[in-house]
């Protein structure tokens, strides 16, 4: 379980008022003191994530966050972290206080309903309250849903809302995609070319071929791995062609050149892309690309920030690569980790790198902004083998 990449993680959100009681049932939840509990409003800032194991859930990730009414000199930005917050929750459960008006808390399970998030409505603090019966009968009444009592201090429904959050979660993990689909069946022989170079972590593979990598494995392929200078020598020691190629997007046209014609190819950010996003929105997104001028402009997001060094495939070499194809007087921007604009019309085209840091609610959420602003979308691996001329060729999953 402390093993698990938070991206492969059932994210769920805690949202409400300041002292609504979100950090307090997130610590009667994990068992232990996760989060700061104060009566002073705006205690918790920045959204704080504690990792554990739920029952038949599995690995979850459990997002306190801010009191979306901070009215404080950081509340807006503190709202604004709570929004990115709800962007990559798969479960969001609305904490409710005892107060006359719920238009805020209605706004938000509007916005989550619009985003097909499933909804757990409670009532925090329920052993405080005079009449938490009347109170409740409030809440139904202005948001059409009948809350949960719970109540961290006393234990009150804190197993029933453990309960409600599993039976709304079932079609959050029933739906749960492979990375290979139906790419490769049992006994299957795949390649898997991975280049060494600067950007690649000394003495480790990145997540993608991991992940990857560790699919195979569970799907009974036989899988060898290497470089892109071992290609051909890989392919040579193979008495029949492998089932399946998946390469780094960036050496798509090295490896294209190599590997016989009839071999199904694809990538491992391709694979990412499909797992994580709209594989048909991402190819249709990568064809834009024949569309752009000079005067266009691209914005490439990272879902991970870290430090760029020589050749960083976003900041670098997808650049060039554009402009080359387009003009120099192409404008690229960059953001990465959590800086994704909330406004992106000024944009002609958003290009995802694989997201192997987010979960799949996280990058849809995003693809859902793109669209709702009329700004297409898609991902490295896809934009690389279109510029590389391969695209046609590379086989996805469904």
């Amino acid at each position: 379980m402390n093993t698990t990449p938070r991206a492969l993680r059932l994210h769920i959100g805690f949202f409400g008022r300041c002292n609504a009681g979100k950090s307090s049932l997130i610590n009667a939840i994990s068992g232990q003191t996760v989060v700061i509990v104060s009566d002073v409003a705006g205690t918790t800032t920045d959204p704080v994530v504690k990792s554990m194991e739920i029952g038949s859930l599995g690995a979850c990730a459990l997002i306190d966050t801010a009191g979306f009414d901070d009215s404080s000199v950081l509340g807006e930005a503190r709202r604004e972290q709570a929004v990115r917050a709800a962007d990559r929750s798969d479960v969001a459960v609305l904490v409710c206080g005892a107060q006359a008006d719920y238009s805020l808390e209605k706004e938000w399970l509007e916005m989550f309903e619009e985003r097909k998030v499933p909804v757990v409505v409670v009532l925090g603090k329920c052993d405080m309250l005079v009449s938490a019966e009347s109170t409740a009968l409030s809440i139904k009444e202005q948001l059409g849903r009948e809350p949960l009592l719970v109540s961290a201090a006393a234990r009150i429904g804190v197993d029933a809302l453990l309960g409600e959050i599993t039976k709304v979660a079932g079609d959050v993990k029933s739906a749960e995609r492979s990375i290979m689909g139906g790419l490769v069946k049992s006994g299957d022989r795949v390649v898997l070319v991975m280049p060494q170079d600067e950007q690649a972590p000394k003495g480790r593979i990145i997540l993608p071929q991991v992940q990857t990598l560790r699919e195979l494995l569970d799907r009974g392929c036989v899988s060898l791995c290497c470089r892109p200078e071992e290609l051909s020598q890989t392919l040579a020691g193979l008495t029949t062609p492998p089932d399946l190629v998946v390469t780094d997007s960036q050496v798509f046209d090295r490896v294209a050149e190599v590997l016989p014609t009839g071999v199904p190819l694809t990538s491992f950010s391709v694979l990412m892309a499909c797992y994580k996003g709209d594989r048909d929105a991402f190819v249709e997104g990568a064809k834009v690309v024949d569309s752009l001028t000079e005067r266009s402009r691209v914005l490439i997001a990272e879902a991970c920030s870290h430090a760029p060094a020589g050749e960083d495939i976003g900041r670098v070499k997808l650049p060039r690569l554009l402009r080359k194809r387009v003009g120099e007087g192409l404008s690229v921007d960059v953001v990465g980790g959590d800086d994704f604009p909330a406004d992106l019309s000024h944009y002609d085209l958003v290009i995802h790198c694989g997201a192997c840091m987010f979960n799949r609610r996280h990058v849809l959420s995003r693809l859902e902004r793109a669209e709702q602003q009329g700004v297409p979308m898609t991902n490295y691996g896809m934009v690389l083998a279109h510029l590389m001329g391969v695209l046609p060729r590379v086989v996805m999953p469904e």
